[in-house]
């Protein structure tokens, strides 16, 4: 198993922008996480049920989609066990096709250094198309 390197305060600066990525999101994923997570609402995975409610079709758990917009911190950091403070606003469902399923676009930057805790503040932008799904998104990391 390869160990990545923790990300050094001294490497990292403010406005740093971390690499963005396409996270691919399918109804197979929504199973899982359903299983794995125990949230089984009927909205997550049969589309007439959302749509009576509302929703365009099956949308993704929002803590799914938390879930998987963090991992890009995650890897830019180099160890989960440096997120101290992770917390976000759900603005938009994420809408997924059965056929094909989507993705939500994360990118994220270094918004404040804090040298005395040798902390960054990542704030990180979450879209899904043309929606942005996650609002005050932002993860303070404990660098090395």
């Amino acid at each position: 198993m390869s160990q990545q390197t923790v990300r050094q305060f001294s490497e990292v600066s403010e406005g740093e922008s971390l690499p963005p990525r396409s996270i691919p999101v399918t109804r197979a994923h929504l199973v899982h996480y359903a299983g794995a997570s125990g949230d089984r609402n009927v909205i997550h995975w049969d589309e007439r049920t959302a749509q009576a409610v509302g929703l365009p079709d099956v949308i993704a758990h929002g803590m799914w989609t938390m879930g998987a917009a963090v991992q890009v911190v995650t890897d830019w950091v180099g160890d989960a066990g440096r997120i101290v403070d992770y917390g976000t606003r759900f603005t938009k469902p994420v809408p997924v096709p059965h056929d094909g399923g989507t993705s939500i676009d994360v990118a994220g930057v270094v918004r404040s250094l804090d040298e005395a805790n040798r902390q960054a503040t990542v704030e990180l932008t979450v879209t899904c198309g043309d929606d942005k799904v996650l609002g005050r998104c932002r993860a303070v990391v404990r660098l090395g």
